[in-house]
C-alpha cells in the first residue's frame, strides 16, 4: 500500500480480545532474522544437528500500530478496509526467542517497530 501497488490495507477483524481489538503479533527485523540464520548455518557447519527455533522480539504490536507507524515513516495516509475475521487467527502471538537466543547467542538488535519499518 505505501509503494502505491494497492488502493488500500486490509485488516481482517477488529474485534479481538486486544487493546485496539486488532491482532497482535511479534514483528522482527530482516537483519535479525538474517542473523540468526548465519548463527544456526554456523553451529551446522560445526557439526550440531538441526533444531527449530521461533524468532521474535518477544514483543507483539497491534495491526493498528503497525499502520499508524508505515503513516508516521512514509508521512502517506494509508487508507484502511476493515474485513471480517480469518478463520483461525489468533488475537496475540507473540514468539519466544529464549531457545535460540540460549542456544544460538543470538540477540535481537532492532525491536523498536519504527526502526523496523523505517529500515
Amino acid at each position: 500500500m505505501a509503494a502505491g501497488q494497492r488502493e488500500s490495507i486490509s485488516v481482517y477483524g477488529q474485534d479481538y480480545a486486544t487493546p485496539d481489538g486488532t491482532c497482535i503479533r511479534d514483528y522482527i527485523h530482516v537483519n535479525d532474522l538474517c542473523q540468526a540464520h548465519l548463527l544456526a548455518l554456523g553451529q551446522l557447519l560445526a557439526g550440531a544437528g538441526s533444531k527449530v527455533y521461533n524468532l521474535g522480539n518477544g514483543v507483539g504490536f497491534s495491526v493498528n500500530q503497525v499502520i499508524e507507524t508505515i503513516r508516521k515513516v512514509t508521512g502517506k495516509n494509508i487508507p484502511v478496509t476493515i474485513t471480517k475475521r480469518r478463520a483461525g487467527d489468533s488475537a496475540h502471538l507473540v514468539a519466544n526467542s529464549k531457545p535460540a537466543q540460549e542456544s544460538l547467542g543470538w540477540q535481537p538488535q532492532y525491536a523498536d517497530l519504527y526502526t523496523i519499518i523505517r529500515h
